[in-house]
């Protein structure tokens, strides 16, 4: 199935194609030298990259991706954003030692409403090699006699070998039939659309190979898996909307280099590798300081100022970088976002991105990281549900005013 028309020439690059294999990647299947081999032939080939959209915005965790797709496409090759649709649905267990709760297509339909603008900061979508697609469109079709021959060439065996599966299982959690067949579906995928390659965080490789598996007995093809580094924090815990310190791309300017600076020192490298363009002599450069023992306030300002432009481009960068030294160094703060008592104020606080849901705005409360700014005082457990009115400090970079 072909998705493209007219598209680049494709480029054949030694150094720009080890680039696109090695840097924020984790493993390649089969191997490395495999699919650089098959790069290097000047090809075309089709990859493809899926988001369930399980959230209303995009966060650094995709862009980390996104910019993966971005240095494919611009060697020539076509790639496909595969919208979740269908599996969104029924809720991906990875890492999840309960199951999801499902989503409605009217909810899926509402969440993928920004995400072709926010996809749009980082890729072309001006050429011709990138297309957005849905797997509802091909899901929802499927008859009873396809799925029995989908499933057919998997074993319960194989599926039951996932981490969480094993860890529920020794909890007594039950695994609920529609899970289970989740890296059925996202195989199918794969199949569907015929591509060469599938792109995703290393939590995913377990469904990226299981398609793997289905294109070799459905289509007798070689499909390639580019399984990425995951952006983490020192202890191992994703950055994302679950664990509540998302960075996402719909954030402001101000809120997004904020946000970063608040990272832990050790996490400077890998936010350089996985969400810049800067060269690898900078990395090398940046790593070299950290080792010397140098402080690390200034990588991780440029660390902050790389990725604000990356999304929001260099002049705004520029601007958040000198609002945070008004802000930190002589304590004014530039920005205030304005919150209406009347209504929903904890509705607009999660809309705005100042906090992630209640859960994280009470633990903010509870690490002493709520304070009044008319007072100068840290905030009680009543805030999150009295919201009186004032100017207030939250977390260390989020300034609001209730009226």
């Amino acid at each position: 199935m072909s998705f493209f028309k007219q598209t680049p020439k494709v480029s054949t690059d030694p150094a720009k194609i080890r680039e696109f294999l090695t840097r924020g990647v984790e493993r390649v299947y089969p191997t490395v030298e495999a699919f650089e081999k098959e790069l290097l032939k000047g090809k075309r080939l089709t990859l493809y990259y899926g988001i369930d959209p399980t959230g209303s915005t995009l966060h650094l965790g995709h862009a980390s991706n996104l910019l993966k797709l971005r240095e494919f496409q611009d060697l020539g090759h076509e790639v496909i954003i595969l919208y979740g649709g269908f599996t969104a649905q029924i809720g991906d267990p990875t890492d999840k030692l309960a199951t999801r709760q499902p989503l409605t297509s009217a909810q899926v339909k509402k969440n993928t409403s920004s995400y072709k603008k926010l996809i749009g900061l980082i890729l072309d979508l001006g050429k011709a090699n990138i297309k957005f697609l849905d797997n509802e469109e091909w899901s929802n079709k499927l008859k009873p006699s396809d799925m029995m021959d989908i499933a057919s060439h998997f074993t319960v065996a194989q599926l039951l070998e996932r981490d969480m599966f094993q860890e529920r299982i020794k909890q007594g959690k039950e695994i609920h039939l529609h899970e289970f067949l989740y890296p059925v579906f996202q195989a199918y995928d794969a199949v569907t659309m015929d591509v060469d390659v599938q792109l995703g965080g290393n939590d995913q490789t377990f469904n990226m190979l299981a398609g793997r598996t289905l294109m070799r007995k459905m289509k007798n093809k070689e499909k390639f898996v580019v399984s990425t580094k995951l952006l983490v924090d020192p202890t191992g815990k994703k950055m994302g909307k679950t664990e509540g310190n998302m960075v996402a791309l719909s954030d402001t300017p101000t809120d997004v280099f904020g946000k970063v600076m608040s990272w832990p020192d050790g996490q400077i490298l890998l936010g350089f590798e996985l969400c810049t363009r800067v060269s690898a002599s900078d990395l090398d450069a940046v790593k070299a300081s950290l080792e010397r023992g140098e402080n690390p306030k200034n990588p991780k300002l440029r660390l902050a100022e790389e990725i604000t432009a990356l999304i929001y481009g260099k002049e705004k960068a520029i601007q958040a970088r000198k609002d945070f030294d008004a802000t930190f160094s002589e304590g004014k703060p530039q920005e205030f976002v304005e919150i209406k008592r009347e209504g929903n104020p904890m509705g607009v606080l999660i809309e705005k991105g100042i906090v992630s849901s209640k859960t994280e705005l009470r633990r903010l409360i509870s690490a002493g990281a709520v304070t009044s700014l008319d007072s100068n005082t840290k905030l009680g457990e009543d805030f999150a549900s009295s919201f009186p009115t004032g100017k207030y400090r939250i977390g260390k970079h989020r300034f609001i005013e209730i009226k």
